[in-house]
């Protein structure tokens, strides 16, 4: 659970809707091909059920009371890695202020994999 408290009391937003949320911002965005496992808890899930987790490649936590997301992305091969990474983090840091209004301090883009188109 994501949980934000403020002078109104306690805001609480489930881990696997934030997941959903950012990896679908993320992946609309030009030249993702993919989200990576970020995590060996996340492999593990994918190993056992057989489908794809929600929250493949993402990992939300607070700071003070801003998040903090991590992606793990998998981009195609020959586009422009800086580019791409710069979209995601306007694109992912402007949908969850707006569908949130919680503060996003840092979308920290990590490329795992390149693949061919």
């Amino acid at each position: 659970m994501i949980k934000i408290e403020n002078a109104m009391g306690v805001i609480e937003i489930s881990q696997e809707y934030f997941a959903k949320l950012v990896a679908h911002a993320a992946s609309e965005c030009f030249g993702v091909a993919g989200m990576a496992i970020s995590s060996a808890s996340q492999g593990l899930r994918e190993m056992l059920t057989g489908k794809e987790v929600a929250d493949k490649g993402v990992q939300v936590r607070t700071s003070g009371k801003r998040l903090v997301i991590d992606l793990h992305i998998i981009v195609g091969y020959g586009v422009n890695i800086s580019a791409i990474t710069q979209s995601i983090v306007h694109k992912v840091s402007h949908t969850v202020e707006e569908a949130t209004g919680f503060e996003v301090a840092r979308v920290n883009v990590f490329v795992d994999g390149i693949q061919k188109q």
